[in-house]
């Protein structure tokens, strides 16, 4: 034998020989590795481990193209830079992995042209079912949603009308809430402060569920500041920086579009010597764990965005069953008193 001779190619593992290592036939093998309901649990874990352990990997394109059931639901988010859609994602994710689905993600960037973009691409490959939080009310993006065929399921929102599913809760009524309980708390002379609220229709919606409860108490906002870019917390530092310095009354309390912003709000406070709330009373949104962790916790709303992914994944798999989930499923948010306000 020609020691210079190239190796002969290693050959890929097949069905058959999965179906012999977990001692079963090889259509129960092919049913296990879809996620068949028909196959017991115990037999489908006995054959994921015989494939892995042969490093086999089926061909799932093949099988969706000859009218096999798609294993994969297309995720679409606007953003993975905070940890707010990456917990949708992790609810989505736990509850489809209990059944054998897996999410395959797009990222728009709050860019309604990517997320149409996106959208027809994953459709493309048919996945089962589909799961955004949608950028805008775009025409075409609405009529894609509508003409998928599949189910669909929109997250975080539920003012708008949803094409198909949806699943969240009301924006305009947390901001209404938040303005509710600063009211209660004595403030009168409130301010906002967002990031580009044309990008991000749900911060508009806060936005304007404030204003609206602000109206009912006969008052309206003594100041509206709105910086160019994607929230953070620097953005947020120099915002309230820049509105302090313009405003001809300080406000006694200013709402930011998120937690993000309004921890960097914080941080102006601390380096210009102004104590919270006494001297001005600050308030988020999202109840992340940054500004619960401040010296002073912030005042927030917490949504639940883990369960709301997971129940997202939940209504897919029950309407892949046959079953009718509600058309729109409100999952509660929460006020945090916190101390900066």
């Amino acid at each position: 034998m020609d020691p210079n001779a190239p190796e002969p190619p290693i050959r890929r593992p097949t069905l058959s020989q999965v179906a012999k290592a977990a001692g079963v036939s090889e259509i129960t093998a092919s049913r296990a590795l879809r996620g068949g309901s028909a196959v017991a649990k115990s037999t489908r874990q006995k054959v994921e481990r015989a494939a892995q352990a042969l490093n086999y990997m089926p061909n799932r394109l093949a099988g969706t193209l000859a009218g096999g059931a798609s294993r994969q639901i297309a995720v679409v988010l606007p953003s993975l830079s905070n940890i707010v859609f990456a917990d949708v994602l992790k609810g989505l994710e736990r509850r489809l992995e209990d059944d054998g689905y897996h999410p395959i993600l797009g990222i728009s960037h709050y860019d309604a042209s990517r997320e149409e973009h996106l959208l027809r691409d994953l459709l493309s490959w048919r996945p089962a079912g589909l799961v955004l939080a949608p950028t805008s009310g775009n025409a075409a993006t609405r009529a894609l949603l509508r003409a998928a065929e599949l189910p669909v399921v929109e997250v975080m929102d539920t003012d708008p009308d949803p094409a198909d599913l949806a699943v969240g809760f009301s924006h305009r009524a947390a901001g209404r809430t938040m303005a509710h309980y600063l009211i209660g708390r004595g403030y009168r002379r409130m301010a906002y402060i967002g990031h580009d609220i044309a990008t991000d229709f749900r911060a508009l919606a806060r936005l304007d569920g404030f204003k609206d409860a602000l109206n009912d108490a006969g008052l309206t906002l003594s100041d509206t500041l709105i910086l160019d870019g994607p929230s953070s917390v620097p953005l947020g530092r120099e915002g309230l920086a820049r509105l302090l310095s313009q405003s001809k009354a300080a406000p006694d309390a200013v709402f930011f579009s998120n937690d993000d912003m309004a921890v960097g709000g914080v941080f102006h406070c601390q380096t210009a010597g102004l104590a919270l709330p006494h001297d001005i009373a600050l308030a988020g949104f999202n109840g992340l764990s940054i500004g619960q962790a401040l010296p002073t916790p912030l005042t927030t709303i917490a949504s639940n965005r883990e369960h709301i992914g997971y129940v997202a994944a939940d209504h897919i798999l029950r309407r892949l069953k046959g079953e009718t989930p509600p058309r729109i499923t409100q999952i509660d948010f929460r006020l945090v008193p916190g101390a900066t306000a």
